[in-house]
């Protein structure tokens, strides 16, 4: 699942430390979400995008091919 969280965060003016904290998750948890090794649960991907007002579909990009 391919995501548009850095492009964001660098929208915000916002660190991965920020996000993280916002969001209940260590700042390695971000930077796995960001390089796409780790697909956050749907909880946390409902509050990333909250963190940067927007819906999930903004934020996440689901590969249906890939996945």
């Amino acid at each position: 699942m391919n995501n548009h969280i850095r492009e964001l965060r660098v929208e915000f003016k916002m660190t991965q430390e920020q996000l993280a904290e916002m969001v209940g998750v260590s700042r390695q948890s971000i930077i796995a979400i960001e390089s796409q090794k780790y697909n956050p649960s749907l909880e946390l991907a409902y509050k990333i995008s909250k963190a940067f007002h927007k819906s999930i579909e903004d934020v996440f990009i689901f590969d249906e091919e890939g996945s």
